[in-house]
């Protein structure tokens, strides 16, 4: 399933993010006719393998790669993304790999992010910098992975953004710094006119913010709801092969065989009656739809 819709909160409201049919043809690789929407005021957390075009993705979104192979997207309202310096100043931006000049400390990046914004908040910045307990005094060639990311994520939040993007933000960080990232990010959308786009391979990270949950798989979109409805909607279905043959084939999203048995996600209206299930996580329904064998 490559085209999926979600519903907007209210019927006016504007998306944050909306993508139709988005396309990017590589060799032997291709972004697949990507269509969804992330209302004001969500978090959607996008997962993926390596590979799997996440990245792609969001470099597209935020225009540091050309879209000619159709599409459309529509950042805060803006379509297809024409000014995208002047949209910059609203979209806070946190790469996969952070990139500052060498010999830079964080007084110089306090001082050229003012220049590129025009709502950039020093004191807020400089509260971020004293949160992460990124060291003020350290060159930038000299962070650990983890500074980087610190670093990155405290500009992206210091300049007014009512949508931050991030890509595999949290990747490097250890788990209090994670915790506290999560809780900033869960505070930020407090404001219904606040969104996050957030990739990430830790997937109890999404499962605990997010609102909508998003699968990419080989360039195709497999799946993209609300998280809650997700994990009400499917169950984990313990019984035998003959048990599950009895279950329809597009109710089952993958199953994992053992000596003991099968286990398999299926739609919960679609379980047996009086079958042996349980409830899901996200992370089950990302590995057992990505790699569950159906046969």
């Amino acid at each position: 399933m490559n085209t999926i819709s979600l519903k907007d909160m209210t019927s006016n409201n504007v998306n944050a993010i909306s993508l139709k049919n988005v396309t990017k043809e590589y060799k032997g690789f291709t972004l697949d006719n990507i269509s969804f929407d992330l209302p004001k005021g969500c978090i959607m957390g996008l997962v993926g393998e390596n590979g799997a075009g996440k990245s792609t993705l969001i470099k597209i979104i935020c225009g540091n790669v050309s879209m000619k192979n159709g599409g459309e997207i529509s950042l805060l309202g803006e379509k297809n993304v024409e000014n995208f310096f002047k949209l910059r100043q609203n979209i806070g931006i946190v790469p996969d790999e952070i990139s500052f000049p060498h010999k830079f400390k964080v007084k110089h990046v306090d001082k050229m992010m003012s220049y590129v914004f025009e709502r950039w908040d020093g004191k807020a910045f400089n509260d971020y910098v004293d949160r992460f307990e990124i060291p003020r005094h350290k060159k930038f060639k000299d962070y650990s992975l983890g500074m980087k990311k610190k670093l990155g994520i405290a500009v992206a939040l210091s300049h007014g953004a009512e949508l931050i993007i991030l890509d595999e933000a949290t990747s490097g960080l250890d788990p209090v710094v994670r915790d506290d990232f999560l809780d900033i990010l869960y505070d930020f959308t407090r404001d219904e006119n606040h969104s996050v786009l957030f990739s990430s391979h830790i997937v109890s990270d999404l499962e605990k913010l997010c609102d909508y949950i998003a699968v990419i798989h080989k360039g195709q979109l497999l799946m993209c709801e609300e998280k809650d409805v997700l994990l009400d909607n499917y169950c984990m279905l313990r019984c035998s092969d003959e048990e599950l043959r009895s279950v329809p084939t597009a109710a089952v999203v993958g199953k994992r065989e053992s000596p003991y048995g099968v286990q398999a996600i299926v739609k919960r209206q679609a379980a047996p009656n009086g079958a042996d299930i349980g409830n899901v996580t996200i992370e089950d329904l990302f590995v057992y739809m990505v790699k569950g064998e159906i046969k």
